[in-house]
């Protein structure tokens, strides 16, 4: 056996700690740059990319949205990890809630399901003095109860809007189903009674049309539906949807960017929904909901087994092809000719890039879409702030208002422009009807 000499045991003793600082130093290195990765700080800010014909209309937007056109500023240290801010969204909406007053209506649908939805007057004026409603459509399974609507809806009531938000059928904890069905992934039909009651309510009043994530289809498919859904309507917003569900499920099975582990959260708060309205759904003699469907939706894991075992059927479609091909707006919204704001982002992990092609294609050919497209901003995150803490309002809240008011005032210049042109038209008008009486 060979043995160290007194001097050589000095050394080695000398060299010891040197070396334990270099392991610290790369454990050191090795955390900061995993840290760095993770959450995307080389990353730099950036203004959104617009897509959009170069119209007069579209110059217009762009000069009236200053937010479209600067960059956006995610917080230094974890905004642009698009993990963190749809985490931080999912488990809190917004840092600060306001308590909106509202009223809620009740609408009896013909199959003898009840819609309800939140009616929220302005709070202040409107730049224009104008009488405009924002008809909004919360995202899956939500209300007007979320935190994330309370505060846009806050922000929007203080604008001089008044607010009609849908409760996605179901969704509240405290109201019962009166039909064996629930609401679905492009289902119109409760959007649509809210919208023909404020139409009928406020015949003066103009639409603003705005959908977040599911919502944002079911808005663009409500209007491409039917041409007379678009009247009175001044512009629809859509933030963070997927455009087709039918070409979204295979990426929702794949791990890239965690799909598969959000796919499995999803599922399992949809679960939790479905089965707190069983009762109803099994025992009324009209369902197409059995105890072996029932069943099925115990033992699922992704939103998939789900949209086969319960949700194709309360529409009675025969497979779950038919169900997303029927239920996407990607088939109806080129039908869509108002003003027509897409708003995603890049780092979304619900929403995958290659879905990102429908409102590019659409923003090409069509002069009335625009698709601004951020580097940053999550699924529904869009968190603004310096270092660490959020701001209350964020920038997708503020950017959904400043398009809106942009487009207010553009209507109001044209009938300004019109009755320039033909400063008569009123006149010609009351001799017709004079005519017509004698």
């Amino acid at each position: 056996m060979t043995f160290l000499e007194y001097g050589d045991m000095q050394t080695f003793g000398t060299e010891l700690p040197a070396m334990f600082n270099g392991m610290k130093l790369a454990v050191v290195a090795a955390v900061l740059y995993v840290i760095v990765r993770c959450l995307n700080l080389k990353s730099p800010n950036a203004a959104p990319r617009i897509m959009s014909q170069d119209t007069l209309h579209s110059r217009y937007l762009l000069k009236s949205c200053p937010m479209l056109t600067k960059e956006y500023i995610p917080p230094l240290l974890w905004g642009k990890s698009g993990h963190l801010q749809t985490a931080l969204y999912g488990k809190m909406g917004r840092v600060y809630t306001p308590t909106p007053h509202g009223l809620r209506k009740f609408l009896p649908m013909p199959d003898g399901a009840t819609a309800t939805f939140d009616l929220f007057e302005p709070l202040g004026a409107h730049t224009t003095e104008d009488d405009v409603t924002m008809v909004i459509c919360p995202g899956i399974g939500n209300h007007s109860e979320k935190n994330y609507v309370r505060t846009f809806v806050d922000y929007s009531q203080r604008q001089g809007y008044r607010c009609a938000v849908l409760n996605h059928l179901g969704a509240l904890p405290d109201m019962e189903l009166t039909s064996p069905r629930m609401f679905t992934y492009g289902c119109t039909w409760e959007f649509g009674a809210m919208v023909g009651y404020i139409k009928r309510a406020f015949p003066q009043t103009s639409l603003v049309v705005v959908g977040f994530s599911l919502g944002g289809n079911i808005a663009c498919k409500f209007l491409g539906e039917n041409r007379s859904n678009q009247e009175r309507v001044l512009c629809c917003v859509s933030v963070c949807q997927g455009y087709s569900a039918l070409r979204a499920q295979e990426t929702f099975l794949e791990w890239d960017q965690c799909r598969r582990l959000y796919n499995f959260l999803l599922a399992g708060k949809m679960k939790k929904l479905i089965l707190s309205h069983r009762g109803s759904l099994s025992s009324m003699s009209s369902s197409n909901i059995g105890d072996a469907d029932l069943t099925k939706l115990c033992a699922a894991t992704s939103l998939m087994q789900i949209d086969d075992s319960i949700m194709r059927k309360f529409h009675g479609y025969g497979s779950l092809r038919e169900y997303y091909e029927k239920e996407s707006c990607v088939h109806y919204i080129h039908n869509v000719s108002v003003p027509l704001l897409l708003v995603n982002s890049s780092d979304d992990p619900l929403v995958h890039r290659s879905l990102l092609a429908i409102p590019c294609r659409l923003a090409e050919k069509k002069p009335n879409v625009m698709f601004a497209l951020t580097e940053h901003g999550g699924h529904m995150g869009f968190f603004e702030g310096a270092v660490l803490f959020p701001q209350p309002l964020t920038w997708m809240d503020k950017v959904i208002v400043e398009y809106t008011n942009a487009i207010c005032h553009w209507e109001r210049k044209e009938k300004a422009c019109q009755r320039t042109r033909n400063p008569n038209r009123g006149f010609h008008q009351l001799s017709s009807t004079l005519k017509l009486s004698g």
